[in-house]
């Protein structure tokens, strides 16, 4: 194996990204780099006989290399062929690359399952053979649409008072009016933005057809609005937002429900999204029981360390 730093072979690395068992969009440069001024980037290609059969989104903080720290998740992007035995290669390697290199310790937010295209959990496998530690895991709902569990009754309730009122759904690319929304909501319900400026999410979205936006209307008025991320294997809800008038009419329920059961159907998975806060180590227990009653039921995000002497 060969270990080769990324530098700007973007064209090589979107290639990876897209035959991959688990590449996302999110790992495409052109996603990656929008903000890319805010990390010090230590991507890496890694070569066998000549051929690209991995990469590792990466950043540089202080002595420690983080895969990746402007993401969700990171990790090792893998090729159709390259198994267990390379994988722990791949690591043994990697972990005296980066001692080398000055790097103390190794952060590595793995890919989820869900989002795999093929299997492609080697490296959880090759991380724990060289003593790497679960360091946080957050609480994310995830409907698996063939055994979705029953809708529950609230549910059911708000979204028929939705449509009494003549609430409506459709696709818009009002990112305006939605980020009022979204402004005001977090604001007032957890005193946070949105980790995306409007400015940057307009980029992104004219970049992504992948990322696509779903308002609710009453009386013509947006009051309630998901962004998506459409994955091939999961539609995920990137923001979620309301207002007063989605509250009392359960617009945000009739969305939602609409998403899930129309738009998105055909999709293995329906992801929330994390529920957790404090590192992972709080559990917002009303928001995980709000979307649990959708039909979902847990799937983890983790965070592994692995420290070099």
């Amino acid at each position: 194996m060969k270990i080769v730093p990324y530098q700007q072979q973007r064209m090589l690395w979107n290639n990876m990204v897209a035959v991959s068992r688990n590449g996302t969009f999110l790992l495409n440069r052109c996603y990656m780099d929008y903000h890319a001024n805010r990390f010090s980037d230590c991507s890496l290609m890694i070569e066998k006989n000549g051929r690209l059969v991995a990469v590792l989104p990466a950043n540089r903080d202080g002595n420690a290399v983080v895969s990746h720290a402007g993401l969700t998740f990171g990790g090792l992007i893998l090729a159709d062929k390259t198994g267990a035995a390379d994988v722990k290669i791949i690591f043994e390697q990697l972990r005296d690359w980066l001692v080398s290199s000055g790097v103390r310790k190794l952060i590595y937010k793995p890919i989820p399952h869900i989002y795999h295209r093929i299997f492609c959990e080697e490296d959880l496998y090759a991380l724990y053979c060289l003593g790497a530690k679960t360091i946080r895991v957050d609480v994310s709902t995830t409907i698996r649409q063939a055994t979705r569990l029953p809708l529950a009754k609230g549910r059911k309730y708000a979204t028929g008072r939705a449509r009494k009122a003549g609430v409506s759904v459709q696709k818009s690319d009002d990112y305006v009016s939605f980020w009022k929304i979204l402004t005001q909501n977090l604001a007032d319900k957890y005193a946070a933005k949105p980790t995306h400026s409007l400015e940057e999410m307009q980029f992104l979205a004219s970049r992504f057809p992948q990322i696509q936006l779903y308002l609710a209307y009453l009386a013509k008025r947006p009051v309630a609005g998901v962004v998506v991320y459409d994955y091939d294997q999961v539609a995920h809800t990137q923001y979620i937002g309301l207002n007063d008038d989605a509250r009392e009419t359960g617009a945000l329920d009739m969305l939602l429900e609409h998403l899930i059961s129309e738009v998105f159907v055909h999709k293995p998975y329906f992801n929330f999204g994390a529920s957790t806060y404090n590192h992972g180590l709080s559990l917002n227990e009303g928001l995980a029981a709000q979307k649990e009653m959708f039909g979902g039921r847990t799937t983890i995000l983790q965070w592994l360390e692995l420290e070099f002497a």
